[in-house]
């Protein structure tokens, strides 16, 4: 059987994913999103729609919402989104940094195993309607495709440990990748470092937000390994986005290059009266490159769980018919 995607309507092979892209925040809704954090809460499906049809429009296929678990993910809110465009949606489990998570205590508090499994339920079983801030889990038919966990700084704090282990013990058992999240575009080499030493295979992690940090060297170092790296800056910081891509491919790491928006600031979509819009990822500006960059619509085909050989693995019994996908 072929590798699959794994996104919020059902599974999918992985090469009909079409362009992607990979690091995305289509709704972030929680109350302390909603509080503390005005700029980035993103609650509706209708103002999701107006801005991922331009998205569709200019050609993109697939999006992975990169809001991981308890953070303001909503299962069925993506649902409804990937249904009325058209656009794929892979969603994701894990953890957030801490500043998510002031009033969930079991954040801090798991261990490791007991994290992962929360995370294996949400692929396996499907995503928590009330998304593991509610007094009870009440799962859905909508399941996670991949595995994000993050750090606020470039060494790994005892939290940070507990979620990379909980993240590659996930990976371990379902087999989906894990995408990872560094703060200003620093940290990457610890992230990955610590991965590859709980096993997980440097070609099933993506490190995101990286193009923040213009270093060739550090880059390179990050590449050398053979993890992928996520640029998702193109449409706020566009000329070191295009250089460092443009680096890259040179030095022969096309292949490992992503391409997203981390589009999550209402002043960055288009149809909210922001600049540039999610679409303009695919503008001229980018065009030159993203030609050059197989990995932009065959990322997630390198980056997709395969399926077990012979009988299907208690995970995956069965592929979901899809629904908007």
């Amino acid at each position: 059987m072929s590798a699959l995607i794994r996104t919020i309507g059902g599974d999918l092979p992985a090469e009909l994913a079409g362009p992607t892209y990979v690091h995305e925040h289509l709704i972030i809704d929680s109350p302390l999103v909603a509080e503390s954090m005005p700029h980035i809460h993103l609650h509706s499906v209708d103002e999701a729609v107006a801005e991922v049809q331009t998205c569709v429009a200019a050609g993109v296929r697939t999006m992975v919402d990169a809001m991981p678990a308890a953070s303001g993910r909503d299962p069925e809110r993506l649902s409804r989104i990937s249904v009325l465009t058209g656009m794929r949606v892979v969603a994701a489990t894990g953890l957030h940094t801490a500043r998510y998570y002031e009033h969930l205590p079991w954040t801090r508090e798991e261990t490791p195993e007991q994290l992962a499994a929360r995370f294996t339920a949400d692929i396996e079983d499907g995503i928590d309607r009330n998304d593991y801030r509610g007094e009870t889990v009440d799962r859905t038919a909508m399941r996670a495709g991949l595995v994000k966990v993050g750090a606020l700084t470039e060494t790994l704090s005892d939290r940070d440990e507990r979620l990379f282990e909980a993240a590659a013990i996930t990976h371990m058992t379902t087999r989906v990748p894990v995408l990872t999240h560094t703060e200003g575009g620093r940290g990457g080499i610890r992230q990955i470092e610590r991965l590859l030493d709980h096993g997980v295979a440097a070609e099933r992690i993506a490190v995101s937000h990286t193009d923040k940090t213009k270093d060739s060297g550090y880059h390179h170092a990050m590449l050398e390994t053979g993890v992928f790296l996520c640029y998702d800056q193109g449409i706020r910081d566009p000329e070191t986005t295009l250089w460092l891509t443009t680096q890259m491919i040179e030095s022969g790491f096309g292949d490992q290059i992503l391409l997203g928006t981390d589009g999550a600031r209402r002043s960055l979509w288009s149809t909210l009266g922001g600049s540039p819009g999610l679409a303009r990822c695919t503008a001229p500006h980018l065009r030159w490159s993203m030609r050059r960059l197989r990995s932009l619509s065959s990322w997630i085909t390198r980056l997709a769980f395969s399926p077990w050989v012979g009988e299907h693995h208690p995970l995956f019994p069965r592929t979901i018919s899809l629904r908007g996908t």
